[in-house]
């Protein structure tokens, strides 16, 4: 590759994501997704795989890695500071059973786990908490992306979805 900066990045097959980038603004979802999903009653469609009192799980729908999942309190709110202890516990909780389902269903060797609070954080939808659990496994960061800043992802949404809620059923049936 030498010196030449045209080599230095490779195009990255990603269709998923191409589906929201080229979507036209209008045809874009309107107001807070995490506030309109839970109320579309339309889980698999929209990727819901659990629903607590106070808190729901999703599916990151353009992901970079299998089995990225979020647990997302039903109220609207930025600031961690101010979830209540209700939202805190249940927020711990699942994610202590997202945990479980995904080393049932994924095999996984290691999480990344955690919010991203406020935009200059990361966060994508930055007006409506919400935490990351990320499944990693040893050599996932191999040479594709550091090499060819590319990540491959093995399953389709879809069939990830179908195997994960399966595993969400039957782990509250235990």
């Amino acid at each position: 590759m030498g010196n030449d900066k045209k080599n230095t990045f490779a195009h990255v097959w990603a269709p998923w994501r191409m589906e929201y980038i080229r979507m036209p603004e209008e045809d874009k979802p309107k107001g807070c997704i995490f506030c309109n999903k839970p109320k579309d009653n339309k889980d698999k469609e929209d990727l819901i795989l659990y629903r607590g009192k106070h808190v729901f799980v999703i599916m990151n729908r353009y992901p970079y890695s299998n089995g990225h999942l979020m647990v997302v309190p039903y109220r609207h709110i930025s600031d961690y500071s101010t979830l209540t202890k209700e939202e805190l516990y249940e927020i711990s909780d699942v994610t202590q059973m997202v945990i479980e389902v995904l080393k049932m269903t994924m095999h996984p060797q290691g999480f990344n786990v955690g919010f991203n609070l406020g935009e200059s954080a990361g966060a994508g939808i930055a007006e409506h908490i919400h935490q990351h659990i990320v499944p990693r496994w040893t050599g996932d960061t191999n040479f594709m992306p550091v090499l060819c800043h590319t990540k491959v992802m093995v399953d389709g949404l879809t069939e990830c979805w179908t195997e994960l809620k399966k595993a969400f059923v039957e782990y509250k049936q235990v």
